[in-house]
């Protein structure tokens, strides 16, 4: 007697590769294009609606001098624009928001608070260094009474959307789609030399401070490829940003503080203090995020960033019948 008809499933053959489509899909550097042309088309969009609201008045970025609610307007927009993009590329790619980092239910835990307090003893630290060879002193209060309850607050919630804004900015979607079609390295020297770059129009600003923004991007970089999220960079970066901002009250980038909790007085050369950049300038940031990358790459051994691909582009095939 004959045996049965039996099917087997013939594996379906890629599609063709072209300069769009690679094997993983739309190639990296496609999708990071797409992705910056959302963000441009959406950046017109806010821009616009933001002048209509003010009058003419409010603007994404260019701020001369740190306030909250400044600082919540123009960061709040480059949080806002890049997560709609991303939120459109993950319905393009079939993938979820939180895959570039900021997944929700690691959200404001233990990474972010350790990050935090890491951020805020760092920038201590530095000062400190700077305290040491006579180049810092806090000149005492600068607010006082109820003022420090709603500084402190209003300084807090700021720059944890700081931390946010600047952290997916720059290493969130982009990340994500570069790490796919160069690796995780490459695209983090990138991403970070285009960090520095983004903060070459603060006021005042020097090559050695541009050289300090590179060092925090790759810093984060490191928290980001060990922890697998952002979270802890933006608790980091949150951490540095108010205590350096707010309860320090030093410049930050060249931007003067305001309602900031202590006052402060720098003395010395500009290799020391940072001059009108701030410590971000001075010879002892290099110092103290090397120091807290050893430390940290060392107590995160693991390498927990994973990208998910996209499956390959198939065609339709038929199954063979075997007799």
């Amino acid at each position: 007697m004959d045996d049965p008809e039996i099917l087997v499933p013939a594996p379906a053959p890629q599609a063709p590769h072209t300069v769009f489509r690679g094997p993983n899909g739309i190639r990296a550097g496609w999708r990071v294009l797409i992705f910056l042309a959302i963000v441009g088309a959406i950046f017109v969009l806010v821009a616009a609606i933001l002048r209509l609201l003010s009058h003419g008045n409010a603007q994404i970025g260019g701020l001369s001098q740190l306030t909250p609610l400044g600082v919540s307007i123009s960061e709040g927009a480059l949080f806002l624009i890049p997560s709609i993009a991303a939120l459109i590329m993950a319905r393009i790619e079939h993938g979820k928001y939180g895959e570039y980092g900021l997944p929700a239910r690691s959200a404001f835990r233990k990474d972010f608070w350790i990050g935090t307090l890491v951020g805020f003893l760092s920038i201590s630290g530095c000062l400190s260094g700077i305290f040491a060879f006579h180049g810092f002193r806090l000149t005492g209060l600068a607010i006082h009474g109820s003022t420090i309850v709603s500084a402190t607050a209003a300084w807090g919630a700021t720059f944890v959307l700081v931390g946010l804004a600047e952290e997916f900015s720059f290493r969130g979607y982009l990340q994500f789609a570069l790490t796919t079609g160069m690796g995780f390295w490459p695209s983090a020297i990138l991403l970070s030399a285009l960090f520095g770059a983004a903060h070459m129009g603060n006021p005042g600003e020097t090559r050695f401070g541009l050289f300090s923004v590179v060092l925090f991007g790759l810093l984060f970089c490191l928290f980001l490829r060990r922890t697998g999220n952002l979270w802890w960079a933006v608790g980091f970066h949150a951490g540095w940003d108010w205590g350096q901002t707010f309860f320090y009250g030093v410049p930050d980038s060249g931007l003067a503080p305001y309602h900031n909790l202590f006052g402060s007085a720098f003395d010395g050369p500009r290799w020391l203090t940072g001059g009108s950049v701030g410590p971000e300038a001075s010879v002892f940031t290099p110092i103290v995020l090397g120091v807290v990358a050893l430390v940290f790459a060392s107590i995160r051994r693991e390498n927990r960033y994973q990208v998910s691909r996209p499956m390959p582009l198939r065609t339709e095939t038929q199954s063979p019948r075997l007799a």
